[in-house]
């Protein structure tokens, strides 16, 4: 193969796409060398989310592969079938194209959910250790046995406000994804949610079905790889009750807790959330 500065063509321009099945296409950013850290971003966000983990990891000599969900982002946006098994299913066959082994893998909010289902079937192929970020599991809403967190008629409001006004649905979600109104800036906030408008509202709503419905209690269970658990005690979106459920479920688990974040741990603490990721992924 032809070879310019030392590095290959294949190295130097990285596929950003990468087809799933037949019209379906996802986005990938994947840039850097070394140990694979997967990074799955949550509802309704894309991997863009990670901008600010991207350079931290490349630098400390890892390859980052941050994996849009179909339906977000600048992802193909299909109608049909978007819950987790779909979204594993996908993220099986970009790491199979990819030829990754040893990976970590790590999600946020739903797509910690997501990255839990993969994990607990991937038996080693791919992935060896399991990052989840305000991750929304065991389960996301309440049941007769499970107490915790939201009531599963706040999500079915949700989905009912996405119909109707779903800038509206993007902007309340962005007055509780901190700890505070105030603890992210006003420009953060804009990125945000410009990167959440650009989702489509099929999706925005699918998947918000698939976290009010899924129960993620047995996948716990069959996971054996090191986990650790990062959370905000401050979360108003997935409570830090889920964190101690987790931790409770996967055998190999720590908890790290982030004292002064909400849901955006990772924009509110950034420097403690890098440094705690790359410790874990150069274990």
């Amino acid at each position: 193969m032809e070879k310019l500065h030392g590095k290959t063509k294949v190295e130097m321009a990285r596929t950003e796409y990468i087809e799933v099945e037949p019209n379906v296409r996802l986005h990938i950013t994947d840039a850097g060398e070394g140990r694979p850290v997967v990074l799955i971003p949550g509802w309704p966000l894309s991997d863009e989310m990670y901008e600010y983990q991207y350079n931290d990891l490349i630098n400390k000599n890892f390859r980052v592969i941050g994996i849009t969900l179909r339906g977000f982002g600048k992802s193909d946006k299909p109608y049909g079938a978007y819950d987790y098994d779909v979204h594993a299913s996908d993220i099986k066959k970009i790491l199979s194209k990819l030829e990754i082994k040893d990976a970590v893998l790590g999600g946020f909010s739903m797509g910690g959910a997501i990255a839990i289902r993969f994990a607990s079937e991937d038996n080693g192929t791919h992935v060896s250790k399991l990052a989840l970020f305000g991750a929304a599991a065991p389960i996301w809403t309440q049941r007769s046995d499970f107490q915790y967190n939201l009531p599963k008629s706040a999500v079915d409001d949700l989905i009912s406000l996405n119909y109707k006004d779903r800038p509206k649905l993007l902007s309340n979600f962005g007055k509780i994804f901190s700890a505070t109104a105030t603890a992210l800036n006003e420009g953060i906030g804009n990125w945000l949610y410009g990167i959440n408008l650009s989702a489509s509202s099929y999706a925005t709503a699918q998947c918000l079905i698939a976290l009010r419905d899924t129960d993620l209690r047995k996948d716990l269970k069959k996971i054996k790889i090191p986990t650790l658990i990062m959370h905000g005690k401050k979360d108003k979106i997935c409570s830090f009750d889920l964190a101690e459920q987790m931790k409770a479920g996967i055998s190999d688990s720590y908890i790290i807790a982030f004292e002064h974040s909400g849901h955006s741990l990772f924009l509110e603490e950034t420097e403690k959330f890098n440094a705690e990721l790359v410790k874990f992924a150069g274990k």
